[in-house]
């Protein structure tokens, strides 16, 4: 039991985590903090009643997901507990959302947490998932150095933020990378009117916590959900310039990947992380993370507002 509920494999053959030099100290490399969130995810769910089903044995789960939630450290709290509630082992797979999707569509997990509204509805279209929830949102925020010199502060949208940024010619650096966050971005150019290109915009091809200090390095701009630039503030020379716009809005839902025939995979076990993480339980660890530490959950949990 104590094997299976400390085990937190989150490196795949596949394709590399990221994000992980960027960090805070305060997770499982860090000390004291580190245990404590640990200790409270185990507390919650064994507080709260949650017992060990015997079908749980099996190949680990695969959950793919975007980098906001390793980044954040909200994987760190929801893992262990949904672990320990139902006795599976998770194998954590942090990409863009657009490499999550496509592992799911190539057969190569078992359940996505993901950010890309119209993406998701395209891999839904086409038949790769059996299921798909709202599990919850934050927001995107524009982000760049204090001085704002493309003005951005003030404007009434995100899309007139960006445009003020390409007028100037000021530097932004772009994931680059068909994330969740980019998808947005390219969403958001497009609304402006723009096709960003030239020496003032930048691609990291990398996850949220270092296109962060990219961009705090260049004394650029960029987008990044609000809970990753919480997480990583006190490391960055940037301030939020942008927040709370209509377009800006950052939604993630679950989905269960629909097995392909002759791949090895764990059906039961996507479809009880899918029902933890919408469950009262699971919405009570999203509702709750990150309250203690930055003053305020980065996420609202949504499930319930979805039934």
């Amino acid at each position: 039991m104590l094997g299976r509920l400390w085990t937190r494999v989150s490196e795949c053959s596949e394709v590399p985590r990221l994000g992980r030099k960027h960090r805070p100290k305060t997770g499982w490399d860090g000390g004291a903090s580190g245990w404590r969130r640990r200790g409270f995810a185990v507390l919650l769910a064994a507080l709260l009643g949650s017992t060990i089903p015997a079908s749980a044995a099996g190949p680990a789960v695969i959950l793919a997901t975007t980098t906001s939630t390793q980044d954040t450290g909200l994987l760190d709290v929801l893992v262990p507990a949904f672990e320990h509630a139902s006795g599976y082992r998770v194998k954590t797979i942090a990409v863009g959302t657009g490499e999550a999707l496509a592992m799911g569509q190539r057969g190569n997990a078992d359940v996505l947490l993901v950010h890309a509204p119209q993406a998701e509805e395209a891999y839904m279209a086409a038949g790769r998932g059996l299921d798909r929830r709202l599990v919850m949102h934050n927001q995107f925020i524009v982000v760049g150095p204090a001085s704002d010199p493309a003005k951005v502060r003030g404007a009434a949208t995100a899309a007139a933020a960006f445009t003020r940024i390409a007028a100037a010619g000021a530097r932004f650096v772009s994931r680059g990378d068909d994330s969740g966050t980019n998808k947005k971005e390219v969403e958001l150019w497009r609304a402006a009117g723009v096709a960003p290109h030239g020496g003032w915009y930048i691609k990291s091809g990398s996850g949220m916590a270092d296109t962060l200090h990219i961009a705090s390095q260049k004394a650029a701009y960029t987008l990044t959900d609000d809970g990753t630039f919480l997480s990583q503030r006190a490391t960055l020379a940037l301030v939020p310039v942008l927040g709370g716009a209509a377009d800006l809005l950052n939604v993630y839902h679950v989905i269960v990947v629909k097995p392909l025939p002759g791949r090895v995979g764990n059906l039961a076990g996507g479809r009880a992380f899918a029902d933890y993480v919408v469950s009262p339980t699971g919405q009570h660890v999203i509702a709750t993370f990150g309250r203690e530490r930055y003053g305020r959950p980065l996420f609202t949990a949504d499930a319930a507002a979805a039934r």
